[in-house]
């Protein structure tokens, strides 16, 4: 059968109801030789309500991804804080430990100059007590060559 007018004028001229049943199967079987894909065509409401369905879970998807997107700035801000937290104390030790060095440093200058005046003064003394009996050594040779002369 080439088309629908011919389908139905064999129809209407069948003798009975078995010669139309076989009409329309043989109708049927023509169709789906012509067309082998058309159980696995979809209706325009099919169609909508499966695109109803991906707009629901883009919507979905989007709507989660923008949670985790807010979750995620969150944990950033507080490892933010954390990290801010931890270089704070770890200047404060970093000061406490300048500020001990600099003791330690300026009571190891204190030491320093108590031993160089030790130091001096043994000098100064050790000149001294070589130094005056040179001079009366020497003031009496000279009185000694003034009376010479």
């Amino acid at each position: 059968m080439g088309s629908v007018v011919e389908l139905y004028e064999a129809l209407a001229s069948a003798p009975d109801e078995r010669a139309r049943a076989r009409l329309i199967a043989e109708a049927f079987e023509s169709l789906e030789e012509r067309y082998p894909n058309l159980p696995n065509l979809v209706t325009h409401q099919q169609l909508g309500e499966t695109e109803l369905r991906i707009r629901k879970e883009i919507e979905q998807l989007r709507g989660d991804l923008r949670a985790t997107e807010l979750r995620l700035q969150k944990e950033i801000e507080q490892l933010r804080g954390e990290v801010k937290t931890e270089i704070e104390q770890l200047r404060g030790e970093v000061k406490t430990e300048i500020e001990q060095l600099r003791g330690e440093i300026k009571t190891e200058i204190e030491q320093l100059r108590g031993e160089v005046r030790t130091a001096i003064e043994r000098s100064r003394n050790s000149l001294l007590m070589w130094l005056i009996p040179l001079m009366f050594a020497q003031v009496g040779a000279m009185a000694a060559l003034v009376k010479l002369l």
